[in-house]
């Protein structure tokens, strides 16, 4: 059998293959991150209006089944 003499630690499946796969897994995670920070500053500027949900009479596609699971008034 012949021995495989073209085996480096620098090669491309050695220490470069991992520094590859560390930075496009760390790049990755950083981008992420930076839509989580973007998604919750817009939430912070926009918040979620509840408005059209306070009365249950604009809530359609109320039936008698799921009219205990449905959203109730406060008790006054």
């Amino acid at each position: 059998m012949a021995e495989n003499t073209k085996r480096s630690v620098f090669g491309f499946h050695g220490l470069f293959g991992f520094l590859i796969s560390v930075v496009g897994l760390l790049s990755i995670c950083v981008v992420l991150m930076l839509m989580v920070i973007a998604a919750q500053r817009n939430a912070q500027v926009r918040p979620y209006d509840p408005a059209p949900i306070r009365n249950v009479k604009n809530i359609k596609m109320i039936s008698v089944d799921n009219k205990d699971f449905a959203f109730q008034e406060k008790d006054k």
